[in-house]
């Protein structure tokens, strides 16, 4: 049974496109209030018909892995957004939060891989198959995967293999292979081209003897030898392949095989992470319980949209932020503790704690075409409460931001914050002081950073922890309703 059309459409007028969805001809995504909307063409619509039929479409709708779509009825869509005319309107459910696969720890990229070939396998089954392997067309709600590209299937054309299989080693199996066979995290090469590793990189970055693991000659080394000896052949090669009738099964076989290969890489953090980063063991029991209590009762005193928990570690305060949160994004500098906590919050079937590898001091830029294809961190999304609790002595110190432009920053998003000041005399800011040189971060005292809050933040309540090294602050933003002043004056 296919979901039922609803008869409401946007308004054109009021139109806001989405600039990361230019790259099929047959379909463009934009915004109208709350809505989000794709507009077909033709064939677009034709090809999603197509998939509203299958079986498909009603099993991973139904579980929550495919975005929620509806067809509107005699709906509009703004001039000029296709080439070739608008034919259909659908709605779409909205994620709450945006997210990209250079912020994801290991396991939910490769929670991600696993559900597009899951997907392109089930379409096989009827006919269809997904046009591209991007793992920008899968978001999450909390832990749970969702392939929101419903533009993206398409009929199957006979004697054509997968189109997708190149951009899948590129942007899902080599990032997972490096974490899992050398260790090394592919944020940094993900964040740097988004289009993913090619397999001749990919092959630069391997040894002799990784070639006999398994998979490894097949994806990467023998990828990389015929695309460098068929590179001005495309044309020529596709004719091949069809020639020599090229079968479905075939395409199936690949696409297990990949299944089965992705599924058996793994990666672990190392031992030892939650002790490392859980920065409860240097509290006494009468901090932590009322550093908890304090949190719990800002957090529920109001029912906030979306939380923001900056430096989330072992996500304790996300979750009690998540009490009185639609949503919470729990952010930290290390893969690490990220992805325990992702792991954990899959198990749960977690859908409102979002969990990504961010850097505060090094944030996701705008990338792609004009830089507005994948957006920065702040324009996808406003937060309505920031958690930044054991944070600031680490932007400070270890990353060396002046405290003022760290006030700064978190004033620039507009939202209620719960902050903690360590003291100079806290065991953890003492270590992170030990290797400086005497009388660096003159700033990092605690008159200094409260005059900076208060210049920013209407304070409403301060708490000193028993233990005297850790000071807890809940503040709104200054002149709400109208612009403040957040310019760094010339010295």
């Amino acid at each position: 049974m296919s979901a039922p059309r609803i008869e409401t459409s946007p308004r054109p007028e009021a139109a806001q496109l989405e600039p990361g969805s230019f790259r099929d001809p047959e379909s463009r995504v934009f915004y109208s209030g709350d809505g989000v909307f794709r507009a077909l063409s033709e064939e677009g619509l034709t090809e999603f018909k197509a998939l509203q039929a299958t079986r498909l479409f009603e099993r991973f709708t139904a579980d929550g892995s495919l975005v929620a779509t509806d067809l509107l009825e005699g709906a509009d869509a703004p001039a000029g957004l296709l080439a070739k005319g608008t034919a259909g309107v659908l709605r779409h459910e909205r994620i709450p939060f945006v997210s990209y696969p250079y912020e994801w720890p290991f396991s939910m990229l490769k929670d991600a891989a696993l559900l597009q070939l899951d997907l392109n396998l089930a379409a096989l089954e009827e006919g269809m198959i997904l046009k591209d392997s991007s793992p920008y067309n899968v978001q999450f709600r909390g832990a749970t995967p969702v392939f929101v590209d419903i533009g993206s299937f398409e009929r199957l054309r006979e004697g054509e293999p997968w189109a997708g299989y190149r951009q899948f080693c590129m942007l899902y199996l080599y990032p997972l292979l490096l974490q899992a066979v050398k260790g090394l995290s592919p944020h940094a090469f993900l964040r740097g081209s988004i289009d993913g590793i090619t397999p001749t990189q990919m092959r630069g970055l391997m040894s002799f003897r990784d070639r006999f693991r398994k998979g490894v000659y097949l994806h990467v080394f023998l990828h990389a030898k015929l695309e460098a000896r068929h590179a001005d052949r495309g044309e020529e090669v596709k004719a091949e392949v069809r020639k020599a009738g090229f079968k479905k099964e075939l395409i199936v076989a690949n696409m297990r095989r990949m299944r089965k290969l992705v599924a058996g890489l793994e990666w672990s953090p190392p031992g030892g992470v939650w002790v490392t980063y859980g920065e409860r063991n240097s509290y006494t029991d009468e901090d932590a319980e009322r550093k908890d209590e304090f949190v719990r009762e800002v957090s529920t005193s109001r029912r906030w949209g979306l939380t923001w928990d900056l430096g989330a570690n072992n996500g304790r305060y996300s979750r009690i932020a998540a009490e009185g949160s639609d949503h919470v994004l729990a952010m930290d500098a290390d893969q690490g503790p990220v992805e325990l906590l992702y792991r954990n919050l899959r198990e749960e079937g977690d859908e409102k704690i979002l969990t990504l590898t961010m850097n505060l001091a090094d944030p996701s830029p705008g990338l792609g075409w004009r830089g507005l294809e994948r957006r920065s961190l702040p324009d996808r999304g406003a937060p309505d409460l920031v958690l930044a609790l054991a944070l600031i002595h680490h932007v400070a110190i270890a990353a060396q931001v002046p405290v003022k432009e760290f006030v700064i920053w978190l004033a620039s998003l507009r939202s209620s914050l719960v902050i903690e000041f360590p003291t100079r005399e806290d065991p953890m800011v003492k270590k992170l002081l030990g290797p400086k040189r005497a009388g660096l971060h003159p700033d990092y005292e605690r008159e200094s950073f409260e005059r900076e809050l208060a210049q920013a933040f209407d304070v409403e309540r301060r708490e000193r922890l028993e233990s005297d090294t850790r000071v807890l602050y809940f503040a709104r933003p200054k002149g709400a309703g109208r612009p403040i002043d957040l310019t760094i004056p010339e010295a």
